[in-house]
């Protein structure tokens, strides 16, 4: 699976952003997809997740009630809306598909990984 990452950018504190990840290769729809965001001299860390059928998701509690993931299967698209932007949020934004039965926070279980969008919320 090759993903793309894409839909970054600037924007000011309380602004909303969506994020979309183009997958090609393997069956897009037998994964899960994660975001995951990597903020400077900070580790890489979880933000959100959802099979393949939509019937999961599951968020960072930094996150929760702001952000939204979602896909479209048909178009082998992962999303991640962002709202009610802060500072904080600010990071590097990595999308990655795992080959597993169950939700994971964990980077260790995410097989696939896209080269990441820079976003920026100004205060």
């Amino acid at each position: 699976v090759q993903l793309q990452a894409s839909g970054g950018g600037l924007v000011q504190a309380g602004g909303s952003l969506r994020l979309s990840c183009a997958a090609s290769g393997r069956t897009f729809n037998r994964y899960f997809m994660g975001w995951f965001r990597q903020a400077p001299g900070k580790e890489r860390e979880f933000v959100a997740t959802i099979n393949w059928s939509r019937s999961v998701t599951y968020y960072a509690d930094s996150v929760k009630g702001r952000f939204t993931i979602s896909r479209d299967n048909a178009k082998n698209t992962a999303y991640l809306r962002m709202n009610a932007l802060k500072p904080e949020d600010t990071a590097v934004y990595y999308c990655a598909a795992a080959r597993a039965v169950a939700a994971s926070v964990s980077r260790g279980e995410y097989d696939y990984w896209g080269r990441g969008t820079q976003v920026t919320v100004s205060s």
